[in-house]
């Protein structure tokens, strides 16, 4: 692990690091809470299109209420960097920036773009070789992009994660124009393959926790993109326990992560640590 940046907050460290994975190098920021929080359990956050492990450690406000609760914060990239793929940099929705959180089956994606395989299994194994945390103890949360990957994550490995939030996530790709370019690129034509990565899909296997997601109602994506209402209705179907709370006046900005990121983090706490309130 190479220590890019490691600056104190709220009684902790904010970390910027980077490691090797299969995809290639990946910078990852990483929050540690005060040493007598130590050992800790883990919230991945994942972000959406465009961002980088930055947008979320400078923008959401998080490390106060991590610091509180005694809780790791970790925020991996978005997608590989410099993987030399054509076309990578040609489009903000695809490749660069924009790795969907899916493994990769179509070249010449499928070469580095295994963003599910790293954030499900190389992240939590990095993670725990490197910093004091209460093993096998994560939960996981995210934002549009991200928040689609927090939900797959957390549907189709749920023993692997204790908890699972979202902040206006794509939560049914294969019915929206941002995910069916996406897969269409990286998984191929046949749609039958999305299934693996579409929670309205992945639901069907209910998780033991109930899952928080927070959608500002003047999100300009909300009726092209997001479209909540249909995993509330898998959810429904499926016997899976959602709690989604829908704010008027936000949009899909970090002003709108930032307002309720207390309540995500207070969310997870509960599930990893017993914490009330």
């Amino acid at each position: 692990m190479e220590i890019l940046k490691d600056q104190r907050c709220f009684g902790g460290r904010q970390l910027r690091v980077k490691h090797t994975a299969l995809c290639g190098p990946m910078e990852v920021s990483v929050f540690v809470p005060p040493e007598d929080k130590l050992p800790a359990p883990v919230v991945v956050y994942l972000s959406g299109l465009t961002c980088t492990p930055e947008n979320f450690t400078v923008k959401a406000g998080a490390q106060r209420v991590a610091a509180e609760l005694g809780l790791i914060v970790v925020a991996p990239d978005t997608s590989p960097r410099g993987a030399n793929v054509p076309g990578e940099d040609a489009d903000y929705d695809l490749g660069t920036g924009a790795g969907f959180y899916v493994d990769a089956t179509q070249p010449p994606w499928s070469a580095r773009y295994s963003m599910y395989s790293y954030v499900q299994h190389e992240l939590p194994v990095f993670i725990e070789a490197n910093f004091e945390t209460r093993k096998d103890e994560r939960s996981i949360m995210g934002h549009s992009m991200g928040g689609h990957g927090a939900l797959v994550c957390g549907l189709r490995e749920p023993d692997a994660w204790h908890s699972i939030s979202a902040f206006s996530p794509i939560v049914a790709p294969s019915q929206v124009p941002w995910g069916q370019k996406a897969f269409k690129a990286y998984l191929g034509n046949d749609e039958a393959t999305w299934r693996a990565y579409d929670a309205c899909e992945l639901v069907q296997r209910p998780h033991a926790a109930k899952i928080l997601i927070d959608q500002g109602l003047d999100d300009e994506f909300l009726e092209r993109e997001l479209r909540p209402e249909l995993f509330e209705a898998a959810c429904e179907r499926h016997g899976q326990k959602l709690e989604v709370r829908r704010h008027e006046g936000y949009d899909h900005s970090y002003y709108f992560i930032a307002t309720f990121m207390e309540d995500h983090l207070r969310h997870h706490a509960r599930h990893l640590l017993g914490v009330v309130g």
